[in-house]
């Protein structure tokens, strides 16, 4: 598993997933966190939490002589501008101050550091012991806990006795390709048939406050999930690469669950459905429909005309005339949203109007 967990969190670091890497001490993760990023050409940017106030991510408060006040980044925030592909090093993430993990909210959600917001390329991964092994640890807040990908790394014995003989080479890992956008349809539309027939497990906070501070599911982490596994498959890396990677946002059963419906399902290409709408099988299961429209609808978002917006329709108009209007009406929704000024009604749309007022998604 050491393998996979080095190659998830390459992919991690080159698709901007802040990522939480929780292992013992001594087990060498500041070390495989500095390989990866030397691997990828980045450079490596340690900051250690224990040592660092509130300051060192909201920044100082500084009155300019015009009376206002401004939040100085701190000198480390100023370094990432000059290397915009760095990869911030959050060293002792769990027994840094709550103050300092509150903090630290804003900076690795929105990327801002006082006044400063650093480039979209810049890429966090943060380390931590588990706390009964940590001095001083606690466990991790929810909120900064559903903001990672968590992965667990142990040293494996083997790989570990050939280092000390032969050297510590690291192994080569994934590259992903930038443009991935015809998988990320695919893994778009599967997620949206998997959440639309299991709604329940959109959302699950643990009760239990060690498990909170770990991987759950959450609007925010499936969608991350589904940018990974597409990163994952684009990266053409193992199959354990992907379930590290969703497990570590979803955590380990929902991403089981996710995986087993992905692996059961065979949805057509979505170019081929705008191709020729009658193509589509509105007999299928609801899950599968549900899937399959929703991967149109996510192809349109991805280039958007006139034309194709109508031939979308034209698919959904297909599952109405099936009488799956309900199943469609998701659908319908996503597709008026993406409705730009100028662009005429298509006629399929009228079909949906009675289904999509009584769910008063219009």
């Amino acid at each position: 598993m050491g393998q996979a967990v080095r190659d998830a969190l390459a992919i991690a670091v080159q698709i901007g997933q802040p990522v939480l890497l929780w292992g013992g001490p001594g087990e060498g993760k500041s070390r495989l966190i500095a390989q990866v990023a030397e691997q990828l050409g980045r450079p490596c940017e340690v900051v250690v939490g224990s040592v660092r106030e509130a300051s060192d991510f909201v920044g100082l408060p500084v009155r300019d002589p015009g009376g206002s006040v401004t939040f100085a980044p701190p000198r480390w925030a100023t370094r990432c501008l000059d290397e915009p592909t760095t990869v911030v090093f959050l060293d002792e993430l769990t027994t840094a101050p709550p103050s300092v993990q509150a903090a630290m909210l804003r900076v690795v959600l929105e990327r801002e550091v006082g006044d400063l917001r650093l480039p979209d390329s810049v890429s966090f991964v943060a380390a931590a012991n588990p706390p009964d092994v940590s001095a001083g640890g606690d466990d991790l807040a929810p909120p900064l806990a559903n903001r990672f990908c968590h992965l667990d790394w142990e040293a494996e014995p083997a790989r570990w006795v050939a280092g000390l003989l032969h050297g510590w080479e690291p192994p080569p890992i994934p590259i992903v390709p930038a443009e991935r956008g015809a998988i990320e349809t695919i893994w778009r539309a599967t997620l949206a048939g998997f959440i639309g027939a299991r709604p329940s497990i959109l959302r699950r906070v643990p009760e239990d406050i060690v498990a909170q501070g770990r991987a759950w599911p959450s609007p925010r982490t499936w969608d991350q999930a589904h940018r990974a596994a597409a990163a994952a498959d684009a990266a053409g890396a193992d199959r354990k690469v992907r379930q590290a990677l969703v497990a570590g946002l979803v955590g380990a059963g929902a991403a089981l669950e996710l995986l087993r419906f992905a692996d059961a399902m065979d949805l057509p290409d979505p170019e081929e459905l705008l191709a020729d709408p009658s193509s589509l099988d509105p007999s299928s299961r609801i899950d599968l429909l549900l899937a399959s429209l929703a991967g149109v609808t996510a192809a349109v978002a991805g280039r958007p005309t006139l034309d194709r917006w109508h031939a979308a329709w034209a698919v959904l108009g297909v599952a109405c005339d099936a009488g799956r209007a309900d199943v469609a009406a998701l659908s319908a929704v996503g597709l008026i949203d993406l409705r730009e000024d100028g662009w005429p009604a298509p006629p399929e749309a009228v079909a949906f109007a009675p289904t999509l007022r009584a769910a008063e998604l219009i």
